[in-house]
């Protein structure tokens, strides 16, 4: 069938309000970031303080008379949540999960030859309805499938690994490889499959295969392909194929797909992950479905860009929490090697929140899965299913039989990846004693807390907010210890049994013990925290059934608020009070920065040996921070700080090496030992110019170097865009910063900064600081250390786009050039203007 999209030519307003004229908007949209922030919000900390309407989402359109008769699907990639799609009129289908693609036959609604309309409704007023930033509305593509009534089904071409024959395990090329194609039709006919390698932009590079099918009697067929010479996909070398399928029903009918795969192995028992026959270590990160300054939007190259960023930071796999990834962030993943746990959800039958999504749960958990399945199964990037996180349930008789029958539902549907479910091993205990973090109570006591009654001041925490405050008081150990209590064996165990891989959240102290006492249970870290990056590291290498480490968090997030912030007075209030914006927990901030903790993974995890400097804020040394366990450092990598001269200063290197060496100026003025770690810290007084770090192997040679150059005294306001050239209705990621004259950046120096744009539009102008009592949908926006993130989508009719940006006393500016866009972008129906949707 003929993909569609149908992503322009929408307009949107509040459900509750019929006389406000509809807003014309492109998906994907999320209509949550554009309400205001309150200190009053229901959902308080969870959202960041934004609040939760009700929406309705309406495109007007004539159909091409091209498609009478055919047969048209209408495909909803993620709407928030409880989505209602009316036809003319007509309501077609009902969708609760926010999360989950899914599709609505058209076939039968439209009147050709008149105006049609399509109406969605998005319901999310109801708060707290999440623990995080949820966004709101249609956030993910739409598409209009459309083909004869005879053709191939949408999601109707799998394809599989059989096996490789290579002369050695983890070798980029096999000499031949065996793949399994199955191709279901709405009808019997024959079939042609064409299958060919894919070159780095899309295109094709050789090794073209055809088939043809002679058999027409069913609408199920099943090929083995013979692929000589193939090149694998692993996440060092990603390698891709097309597969395009050609249909010809019996009455003539012809129709035709395509599916774009990777042709490798995986499998997984005592010798550990084996991804091509050689063993692989998850080196990941967890992360939310937001882009951060975009909120939930799911735009590709906003995706791309999320797994690009995180890729370069020593990470190889990614785990989706807690809710299924988008399809163009699979693409990402893909085309970029890295690999994916594709987690399904946050909660079973216990509440969590209020109104969250139990009381669907138990009638659309097959639908979901299923759902989730055959969204990735063609991925090779996709190596494992998740069925949900830190789900008490799983310590309950009931939840444990649960366990069982979901991992067997995904079995049914893909037997080719193991299942997991990341379980909180001392949270399950607390459950066990009636002393659950989440209870079906105390989402009712928690909801009425937040009802508008604390106007911004700071609220008692409940629920897992409750035990994440604990944590940061007592430290990363308080939920490490307690999952190692006796009894957490216990009331994990039965779960873990019915699991392909036992899900670790903070419980990396029972890994040696239990690897010991289960010789048949595999380990995954599927929640950890930055400071344990390390210690993974070395007991993975000799210990081959402990599979993969998933640190919290891999990029800052928008919600949860203050979880993992380090944050001085000078720029953030209390915890848990109106203001608070970010998680705070990222290795990268929210603008994609890589932190002092990003350079610490990268060395932990053996993806650099280093060494990397980064410097705690100078301003504030031994100044009182709000707690955090899953904070390890505020560390930056700068040594530009203005006016501190004279003052501590407390430094950070990271290195895989027998020892380092610090020198300011030349001078050295510290060296350390490592042990146990990878981090060595000084403290020393702060004076500008060049600080340098030496790491030594054990016999004293040196291996690595690297310096931090302080900022001259000229300063400007740097642009530095991401890519110099955009594509036509793209968008460009812009950073903004004040610099010297070479470019360092001044991390003390603030601003408020004002943009205009030309050429396109600005999306999001914001900055990464937690504490933020404003949104991303402004012109203005202050800087946090010195920077800020402008995102700006090109024109489709304009040669040049620039972004200029001002604090009222420096100026900056950049232009790119923008490039011929794709002609599958413009919109295939013809709109009706904006004028004739406006006062529905």
């Amino acid at each position: 069938m003929l993909a569609i999209n149908f992503n322009q030519g929408w307009a949107y307003r509040h459900l509750d309000l019929e006389d406000e004229a509809f807003r014309p908007v492109t998906l994907p949209h999320d209509a949550m970031l554009e309400e205001p922030r309150e200190a009053d919000a229901p959902s308080a900390s969870n959202s960041g303080w934004f609040l939760g309407r009700d929406y309705e989402y309406v495109k007007r359109f004539m159909p091409d008379d091209a498609w009478r008769g055919q047969s048209l699907l209408l495909e909803f990639e993620g709407v928030y949540r409880e989505a209602e799609v009316w036809v003319n009129g007509r309501k077609l289908a009902y969708r609760p999960y926010g999360y989950s693609n899914f599709y609505v036959d058209l076939s039968e609604a439209l009147v050709f030859g008149e105006c049609n309309e399509i109406r969605v409704v998005a319901r999310n007023a109801d708060q707290p309805n999440s623990r995080w930033y949820s966004g709101a509305g249609i956030y993910r593509p739409v598409t209009l499938w459309a083909g004869h009534r005879d053709h191939i089904e949408v999601n109707g071409i799998s394809v599989r690994t059989l096996s490789i024959a290579q002369a050695d395990a983890g070798a980029t090329q096999g000499d031949w490889a065996s793949i399994e194609v199955a191709v279901e039709t709405s009808a019997s006919g024959s079939l042609q499959l064409h299958i060919d390698q894919a070159d780095r932009q899309g295109g094709k590079a050789g090794h073209e295969v055809t088939v043809l099918a002679a058999d027409q009697s069913a609408s199920r067929q099943v090929f083995k392909v013979r692929v000589n010479r193939a090149a694998l996909w692993s996440p060092e070398d990603p390698q891709l194929y097309h597969c395009r399928v050609d249909y010809v029903s019996e009455d003539g009918q012809r129709d035709s797909d395509q599916v774009d795969f990777g042709i490798r192995t995986l499998e997984w028992g005592r010798q550990g992950l084996l991804l091509n026959g050689r063993r692989t270590i998850l080196q990941g990160a967890c992360i939310h479905h937001d882009n951060g300054l975009l909120g939930a939007c799911a735009f590709p190259e906003a995706e791309e860009r999320k797994i690009r960023l995180l890729k370069a930071n020593g990470y190889n796999a990614i785990r989706s929490a807690h809710n299924p990834c988008s399809k163009a962030l699979l693409a990402a993943c893909d085309r970029q090697g890295m690999l994916v746990m594709d987690e399904y959800i946050d909660h079973w039958y216990i509440h969590k929140t209020q109104y969250d999504y139990v009381p669907h749960f138990k009638q659309y958990w097959r639908q979901d899965l299923q759902d989730m399945v055959a969204k990735d199964r063609n991925h090779p990037s996709v190596i494992m299913y998740s069925i949900g996180n830190e789900v008490g349930e799983t310590a309950q008789k009931r939840g444990i039989a649960l366990t069982g029958q979901m991992v067997e539902h995904i079995h049914s549907l893909d037997n080719g990846r193991p299942v997991t479910c990341g379980i909180n091993i001392f949270f399950n205990f607390l459950n066990s004693i009636g002393l659950g973090v989440y209870s079906d109570r105390k989402a009712r006591k928690a909801a009425s807390g937040q009802a508008g009654k604390h106007q911004g001041r700071r609220r008692k925490a409940v629920g897992s907010q409750f035990f994440n405050d604990m944590a940061g008081l007592l430290g990363a150990d308080f939920m490490k210890t307690g999952a190692m209590l006796p009894w957490c064996d216990t009331v994990t165990r039965g779960a873990f049994a019915r699991l392909d891989v036992a899900g670790y959240n903070y419980g990396i102290k029972r890994y040696v013990g239990d690897l010991r006492r289960y010789p048949d249970r595999l380990i995954l870290g599927s929640e950890t925290f930055c400071s344990d990056a390390y210690r993974f590291r070395e007991l993975a290498k000799r210990t081959t059934r402990l599979i993969g480490d998933f640190v919290w968090a891999g990029m800052d997030y928008l919600g949860e608020t203050a979880v993992g912030a380090w944050e001085y007075s000078d720029y953030a209030s209390l915890k848990n009070c109106f203001g608070w914006l970010t998680a705070g927990s990222g290795r990268l901030d929210l603008t994609g920065r890589p932190l002092g903790e990003a350079l610490y993974t990268r060395v932990a995890l053996e993806a650099e040996n280093g060494p990397y400097l980064a410097v705690r804020p100078v301003n504030h040394t031994g100044d009182k921070h709000s707690p955090s366990a899953w904070k390890m450092t505020n560390a930056i990598d700068s040594w530009s700080w203005e006016g501190c001269e004279g003052r501590p200063a407390d430094v950070e290197v990271y290195a895989r090496a027998a020892s380092v060496r610090l020198l300011l100026n030349g001078r050295e003025v510290g060296q350390a030992r490592l042990r146990g770690d990878c981090k060595a810290e000084f403290r020393i007084i702060y004076q500008p110019g060049s600080l340098e770090a030496l790491a030594y192997d054990k016999q004293g040679k040196l291996i690595g170097r690297r310096s931090l150059q302080s900022a001259g005294p000229q300063t400007k306001l740097s642009l530095e865009p991401e890519r110099h050239d955009v594509r036509s209705g793209g968008m460009a990621f812009i950073r903004v910063s004040y610099s010297d004259e070479s470019g360092i950046v001044k991390p003390l120096r603030r601003g408020r900064l004002t943009a205009t744009v030309d050429g396109g539009e600005l999306l999001a102008f914001g900055c990464a600081a937690p504490f933020n009592r404003g949104n991303f949908q402004s012109v203005t926006t202050a800087t946090y250390c010195g920077e800020a993130l402008a995102v700006v989508r090109a024109s489709r009719y304009c040669a040049r786009l620039s972004l200029q940006v001002n604090d009222g006393r420096l100026r900056g500016q950049v232009d790119l050039k923008i490039q011929p866009g794709d002609t599958a972008d413009e919109p295939c129906s013809e709109v009706w203007p904006l004028a004739e949707t406006t006062g529905l």
